[in-house]
């Protein structure tokens, strides 16, 4: 958690952090994704990278 600490909450992180900071898998963060529950935005190689801001705020909802 110290790591996330330090991070800028614009920055982005890959689906393997965001899951890991949901406490959810890999696939649970793409199907969130397809249901437009959490933002992603894609890099040139395609992949997936999500605002630390928008998944903290999705962790601090489901805690709610």
């Amino acid at each position: 958690m110290a790591k996330i600490a330090a991070m800028d909450e614009g920055t982005l992180v890959p689906i393997g952090v965001a899951a890991s900071i949901l406490g959810v898998s890999q696939s649970t963060v793409r199907r969130w994704t397809r249901e437009g529950r959490l933002a992603a935005t894609r890099t040139l190689g395609g992949q997936r990278r999500y605002r630390l801001l928008d998944v903290l705020a999705l962790r601090g909802r489901d805690a709610a």
